[in-house]
């Protein structure tokens, strides 16, 4: 089988460089082991310029569709998806802002939110197109959203590939885990087509034809799920106990998805023939760990990225809490590092007039060298909790992450997002873009990590 690729919600690329082992800026110049004939990329904040879509292209070229027209940046909502190339990989990360952890769970509108919809562009480019084998990335909280009906947008998810025929692999990843540089937990899809080769020796290593009894059923899926699946193969998990395997069958319609579903995923399972089975899983690793300090730049550093000093710390630079109830800090105060990062103790007022006392409490003020990156979010480099300091190796000063940093954090070349080609021309991205690139973007060490099980499943096809 051709290993011909779609990529929706493209971003700067990270699916295409882990597929095709891109580690350096010159690597995207070689011929490519998977060829991507048409992607998507339109990000409706950006009205001027579309700076993901322009980085993109400037690494890669665009794509004509069947028409020959360039419809790589529009909105996939008004793309032709009959015009779309043939493909037997659709890849993505498809928009996850509205069950984002930089929100809580409790207000997110899941697929009901206004990016939580595209979801059904990804599906009416299966109906259309019937990719035989897919691969989507997600936030983890996917499998719990909403709180108000917990599972129900995976649920909803599911029953779509469920009644295209497909049978769906999930498993809940955090990059560190496997050795990897960043503390990052997402959730990966993997669907196949029940009619292709895979899926029946699939079926046939976990005995699957032969155990029609439920218990069977879930000892098989079981052994697909520990040992012979494509997320076993890509990423060892220890054994687990047979009691911990759950299993629900799906409503037979969608709207009963919507409307009633309800049901609490653990961090792996398998869909197939409409029945969820799943259980919690423990990665096995003994590698090597990648650390912060591994990937940080160790020459002379652009003094843009520098704090000032009497912007870290307000008082004793060992204090990491504030009692704000009997009295408040200063404006100044509170414009510090300390005092962002800091447990905090501050009188508050609900609408309804009560008063009550809000707490939260510290984060890593420095981040460490000896320990994975924390997860890098689309507000990387603002002044907030989430954003990281580091101590800068050639002269001991506290500064924010670079840019070449935050790309290596995801596993991207150094200065991957450096230049876009915008009409024609090469134009310097933002400082403050290229952070929103790397906050949206996947790890692509993973993708590296799946690409061998993909390749072998191709051949064999």
């Amino acid at each position: 089988m051709r290993r011909t690729v779609c990529e929706l919600f493209a971003g700067v690329g990270g699916f295409r460089c882990g597929l095709n082992a891109i580690d350096t800026i010159e690597d995207a110049l070689r011929p490519e082991k998977w060829e991507t004939v048409w992607f998507s990329q339109w990000e409706p904040i950006d009205k001027k310029v579309q700076w993901a879509h322009d980085c993109y292209i400037n690494r890669f070229g665009t794509c004509a569709d069947l028409n020959g027209e360039d419809t790589t940046n529009y909105d996939i909502n008004i793309v032709n998806k009959e015009a779309v190339p043939n493909h037997n990989l659709l890849v993505g990360g498809f928009p996850c802002q509205d069950y984002s952890v930089a929100s809580s769970l409790a207000t997110s509108k899941g697929l009901e939110g206004k990016k939580g919809v595209l979801w059904w562009d990804i599906r009416d480019m299966l109906e259309v197109k019937g990719a035989p084998f897919v691969l989507l990335e997600n936030v983890d909280r996917l499998i719990k959203s909403p709180a108000k009906q917990r599972g129900r947008d995976f649920a909803i998810i599911l029953t779509c590939f469920r009644d295209l025929g497909y049978t769906v692999e999930w498993r809940v990843v955090n990059a560190a885990e496997y050795g990897y540089q960043q503390r990052r937990r997402r959730v990966f899809i993997f669907a196949y087509k029940n009619y292709t080769r895979y899926s029946k020796r699939i079926e046939k290593k976990i005995v699957y034809c032969d155990t029609p009894d439920a218990q069977g059923r879930e000892r098989a899926m079981k052994k697909a799920i520990l040992e012979e699946g494509f997320f076993a193969k890509s990423f060892p998990v220890l054994k687990a106990d047979d009691k911990e395997i759950r299993t629900k069958e799906l409503p037979k319609e969608i709207g009963e998805s919507s409307s009633t579903f309800s049901f609490m995923f653990e961090n792996t399972g398998i869909m197939k023939d409409g029945v969820i089975y799943t259980l919690k899983t423990v990665p096995q690793y003994e590698g090597k760990q990648i650390t912060l300090g591994d990937i940080m730049e160790n020459g002379k550093v652009d003094k843009q990225f520098f704090i000032d000093k009497d912007r870290l710390y307000y008082t004793d630079p060992a204090v990491d809490h504030s009692d704000e109830t009997e009295k408040r800090l200063s404006e100044q105060e509170r414009k510090t590092w300390q005092y962002v990062k800091g447990a905090k103790k501050l009188p508050r007022k609900a609408a309804n007039g009560h008063e009550y006392i809000f707490s939260e409490g510290p984060v890593t003020m420095i981040d460490a060298y000896d320990k994975p990156a924390r997860t890098l979010l689309t507000s990387e480099g603002t002044f907030s909790r989430s954003t990281h300091i580091v101590k800068d190796k050639k002269t001991g000063d506290i500064r924010l992450l670079t840019p070449i940093e935050m790309e290596r954090i995801q596993g991207f070349p150094s200065d991957w997002t450096k230049e876009c080609l915008v009409d024609g021309e090469i134009v310097e991205m933002p400082v403050k873009k290229r952070r929103f690139m790397m906050g949206n973007a996947l790890v692509v060490d993973l993708i590296k990590q799946m690409e061998p099980q993909l390749s072998e499943i191709f051949e064999q096809e």
